[in-house]
């Protein structure tokens, strides 16, 4: 059976789409055939991260609705032969997905791959809910700015209570934190939490922090993953975050600020 990651959020524009492109491909490059689904019904940006934008015939509300099985709505990723997205439906809203369909398409899937990643929409709406509702494993995305933790704390209160495995009174979903836009030299200056800050306040494990970096805008807009980058801070960050997630020990980079060396402060970067 797989295992049922949401990649989620109380506040949009955190990366959580970033996360679960970057993540998925990780996981797909390791090794483990590896599904990312995209629950932002009506809006869909997963696809043009991922680069197949123009790739899509059906999508998960056309497979929910019986218009197409998963083999015609799955698009094998070009870079890596166990990777597959499912994008979502740009035309529909987000009641189109039920507990019921979802589940299905989940449970179908789960036959034949290791990892299911859902990107969730932010908030509390239906897509989110419905990502979150199948969850095993959460990856709770947050910037390291006050609203953006209060809204993931609103989140975990949500994972703890409104999952299947909480209705079920199963083992409960697994939580990581995932700081994102990390910026040490801001830290530094008081405008933004420390990653000790962020991680006494949500009080969950920390699966890994990414740092603030041109890298990533410049992967999304390029239709590749960033963690394909393996040249870029955020790339080699975001590997890290996957070892971990896998169940490796590997020590934090990028959380600390960089001490220029003597010609940088004589000359420049």
């Amino acid at each position: 059976m797989a295992q049922i990651i949401v990649v989620t959020s109380g506040k949009g524009g955190v990366g959580k789409t970033t996360s679960s492109a970057a993540i998925a491909t990780g996981l797909a490059l390791k090794g483990h055939k590896t599904v990312v689904i995209d629950f932002d019904i009506g809006l869909r940006n997963l696809d043009l991260i991922m680069g197949c934008e123009r790739r899509v015939v059906y999508d998960f509300v056309n497979v929910i609705n019986g218009e197409a099985n998963l083999n015609q709505a799955l698009i094998k990723d070009k870079r890596c032969d166990k990777l597959f997205v499912l994008p979502a439906s740009q035309t529909r809203d987000k009641d189109a997905l039920t507990k019921e369909g979802v589940g299905k398409v989940l449970e179908d899937l789960s036959k034949d791959f290791d990892y299911i990643l859902c990107d969730s929409p932010a908030g509390i709406e239906t897509g989110a809910m419905m990502a979150l509702y199948f969850a095993d494993t959460a990856i709770v995305t947050t910037n390291p700015e006050v609203s953006s933790v209060r809204d993931s704390d609103r989140i975990l209160g949500m994972l703890q209570s409104r999952s299947r495995r909480a209705e079920q009174s199963l083992e409960p979903v697994k939580e990581f934190l995932l700081l994102t836009r990390y910026a040490p030299n801001r830290v530094k200056t008081g405008e933004m939490l420390s990653v000790e800050d962020v991680k006494e306040i949500l009080a969950i494990p920390l699966l890994g922090v990414i740092p603030e970096s041109q890298s990533v805008l410049k992967a999304s807009n390029s239709g590749v993953p960033v963690i394909v980058d393996q040249q870029s801070d955020a790339g080699q960050a975001y590997s890290d975050a996957v070892a971990r997630l896998l169940g490796d020990e590997v020590p934090l980079r990028f959380v600390n600020e960089e001490k220029k060396g003597i010609l940088k402060r004589i000359f420049g970067s």
